[in-house]
């Protein structure tokens, strides 16, 4: 079944359905990664996203039970240059398209996605409509025109009660306020020794310090975080109280917090293998992105830029030493690099140990 991509400036691509096939329109964006289409689908961060993936072959290790980020599928769809659906891989459960199909993610396939990706890269990240071929460009174009576009994401990938994640003999309680959370975080504070209470985003602080936490963690999430200034007063109402650490969202949300500028880049950060700088250390980390927004630098005695990115110089990490503060735009939970990349756990660790002692 042949079906097309329609852009925002009327450029046309098309190739045959896999996965869901309804009419869907949404901004389209790009990735890098190699591998991980199965954690990249199901990343809230990618909530009302077009993915095109740049590595050319996707579904051939299929899909895995064990593997993924969250009980939700981000992305609105999919859009690959060839689609396997013979996966070779022991491990594997499902194929990407019994998976797409089941929870309603259009599939694009047989797409020449390098030439989309400079397009994208060239004009910036823009919306698009995938349809039937027979939907002239004209009628898409005014469907496109008429999309209203989002600012309510986060309320709706963001957990509606709090729920727990426990590991055996812990010595921390950390509070995550989930804005689009990845397993893969609460996972690695499990594994540092700290029960994980995920709560809603628009908790209150007070509900917040009930719960006694030693530590308060601020997750990813999709969107702009302008869209969400609750969490920014929320951060301001928390932030001295406990050690707060960021990743993604949580980084910008942090950084407005603290008089920082957010602002959309042409067409974001994602993939499996993007540079970045750590300020305090010299050396250089290898790092899985996924964001739209990036924090504007701007000079504050307050607040040390601990990670800038060697591409195009944003800002990557923060800290507030006075407040055991601090934030990464990037991943760390899902590093491409060494295990060295774990660090930044064990930093908050050692943040709710002093103020442990302190007390």
């Amino acid at each position: 079944m042949k079906r097309k991509l329609v852009l925002a400036n009327g450029m046309e691509f098309v190739g045959k359905a896999f996965g869901s096939k309804k009419e869907v329109i949404s901004e389209v964006v790009f990735n890098t990664s190699c591998v991980g289409y199965q954690e990249i689908l199901s990343d809230p961060s990618y909530t009302d996203q077009m993915i095109c993936m740049t590595y050319p072959l996707i579904g051939n290790y299929g899909v895995i039970d064990e593997d993924y980020e969250s009980k939700l599928f981000g992305p609105r769809a999919m859009i690959v240059h060839e689609y396997n659906d013979k996966p070779s891989n022991f491990r594997y459960t499902k194929t990407l398209n019994e998976v797409m199909e089941e929870n309603d993610v259009v599939g694009l396939t047989h797409v020449d996605t390098r030439a989309l990706t400079r397009v994208i890269r060239d004009n910036g990240a823009m919306i698009g409509i995938i349809c039937d071929e027979d939907v002239s460009v004209e009628t898409a174009l005014e469907k496109i025109e008429s999309y209203p576009l989002p600012h309510d994401q986060i309320a709706r990938v963001s957990c509606k009660k709090i729920w727990y994640s426990r590991c055996a003999n812990p010595k921390f309680n950390v509070v995550a306020i989930d804005c689009g959370i990845k397993y893969n975080i609460i996972r690695d504070l499990n594994r540092n020794g700290c029960n994980v209470t995920i709560v809603p985003y628009n908790t209150t602080s007070k509900k917040i310090m009930d719960l006694k936490p030693d530590g308060i963690f601020l997750s990813n999430g999709p969107g702009d975080p302008k869209d969400v200034m609750n969490l920014v007063e929320l951060i301001k109402e928390l932030q001295g109280k406990k050690p707060i650490f960021g990743i993604c969202l949580g980084h910008q949300i942090i950084a407005l917090a603290n008089g920082f500028e957010t602002y959309k880049l042409k067409f974001g950060h994602r993939g499996a293998n993007h540079p970045v700088k750590n300020n305090i250390t010299g050396k250089i980390e290898i790092t899985s992105q996924n964001h739209s927004y990036a924090v504007k630098y701007k000079d504050d005695p307050r607040v040390e830029i601990t990670h800038y990115n060697l591409l195009d110089n944003t800002v990557e990490g923060l800290e507030i030493k006075q407040d055991r503060v601090f934030s990464v735009q990037y991943h760390p939970e899902s590093a491409a690099g060494p295990e060295d990349s774990k660090y930044l756990f064990k930093k908050f660790i050692d943040n709710m140990i002093a103020c442990k002692e302190v007390q």
